[in-house]
């Protein structure tokens, strides 16, 4: 196992690095200010095309597509781009720049995977050169859509097209007024065997009977632009040529699409929780209570002691999970990828309150990312599946690994 990163991911580290460095620090709290203002909910801060022009003419597009497609994609291992999601990770907002964005990524991997020539060229070209975006509705209200086959929002042939009914929430991408596309799970044969109901169709987000009930705050955050909606699809109407793959393929594909989407969080995570690491120990030198500078106390050292150990662990994690996806496959790295999942966003929290700690009342403020860092890393212990699926899933694999008999 080696962690070098090769030639063309340290130049594009440099690159990336650079261009954040150039045009994306400048603008980081305008940009921020823009969206918590309620007036602009939902709009697109002005200035962000222009960010995307000087990307794609930076050569830094599309960095997360694993397998090259045409001119507009590197064509990067995972391993090549874990640390480039980690670099996009220090400022929240950063990805879309890049177009790296979820759940665009997931999407876009998706229809280059599985989708047919024709869906390539209506919604993943467009998609690829930043042009629209996208939503994936799975997760509904009224299930524990931890389990997926739990889902029941019903896909019922009806002549030459489908018919959707049903209701889905945290609906990610879904509020932002580029989003023209949603890749929607159902179910088609309710009474298939469990892994083989689900199926996966494309749905216009114009289409008649798609309707967006509320955006869904997470902590208080909208996450403007893109946000997340709760959605009632009621006799949603749509061509069976929007199909993906087939009828009771949906699981699988599910289950393709997370892989490469846990690398790209937990990544983003360790980029949160570095650069709370570093404003942390910044302060220490700052504040001079009781006559003595912060970084005097040992208990100050010791809590930046553990968060540098902790995040190099876990980044080595990572990198090992995304190393042997790249050389084994998505299946043969299901125990890495689950323990990544479970290990990084509960890293990046206690690193970040620890942040939050060291800064005092500026700490909870929006002066400093951390309370939005916080609440983001939260949410993702519940994002594509909640902690206790994963450790249960991992346990039992475990256990039917060292059990004798």
């Amino acid at each position: 196992m080696n962690f070098e990163y090769s030639e063309k991911s340290v130049e594009l580290q440099k690159k990336l690095e650079q261009f954040i460095v150039d045009y994306i620090t400048p603008v980081e709290k305008e940009v921020e200010t823009f969206h918590l203002d309620p007036a602009n909910a939902w709009k697109r801060w002005p200035g962000l095309e222009g960010l995307k022009q000087k990307a794609k003419d930076a050569g830094l597009w599309n960095l997360f597509l694993p397998k090259s497609y045409g001119d507009l994609s590197p064509g990067l291992t995972n391993m090549e781009y874990a640390p480039l999601a980690e670099i996009m990770g220090r400022i929240l907002w950063s990805s879309e720049v890049f177009n790296c964005s979820a759940p665009d990524t997931g999407n876009m991997e998706v229809l280059a995977k599985y989708g047919t020539p024709v869906q390539q060229e209506q919604w993943l070209k467009p998609l690829m050169n930043g042009a629209i975006r996208s939503a994936f509705l799975m997760t509904e209200p009224d299930v524990a859509s931890s389990d997926a086959t739990n889902i029941e929002t019903s896909i019922v042939a009806d002549g030459d097209d489908y018919v959707i009914n049903g209701t889905k929430w945290w609906s990610s991408g879904a509020m932002d007024p580029n989003c023209k596309i949603a890749i929607v799970m159902g179910k088609t044969n309710f009474d298939a065997p469990r892994h083989l109901q689900q199926s996966m169709i494309l749905v216009p987000m114009d289409t008649p009977g798609l309707e967006i009930v509320r955006p869904l705050k997470v902590f208080g955050y909208n996450d403007s632009p893109e946000g997340h909606a709760e959605i009632i699809l009621k006799n949603v109407r749509v061509p069976k040529q929007n199909l993906l793959v087939g009828e009771g393929q949906g699981f699988a594909i599910a289950q393709g699409r997370l892989g490469p989407g846990r690398i790209h969080h937990c990544m983003r995570l360790i980029g949160m929780a570095q650069r709370s690491l570093e404003v942390m120990s910044a302060r220490t030198t700052e504040r001079k209570p009781f006559g003595r500078t912060l970084d005097t106390y040992s208990s100050i050292r010791h809590d930046i002691a553990n968060s540098a150990c902790e995040i190099t662990q876990t980044r080595l994690l990572v990198l090992s999970a995304a190393d042997k996806m790249d050389r084994l496959g998505n299946k043969e790295a299901k125990d890495l990828i689950a323990m990544i999942k479970i290990v990084t966003p509960n890293m990046t929290l206690r690193v970040v309150d620890r942040a939050i700690q060291i800064m005092g009342g500026r700490g909870v403020s929006g002066d400093t990312p951390l309370a939005h860092f916080f609440a983001a890393a939260r949410m993702l212990r519940l994002a594509d599946g909640p902690d206790e699926v994963h450790m249960s899933q991992l346990g039992k694999n475990i256990i039917k690994k060292y059990a004798k008999g």
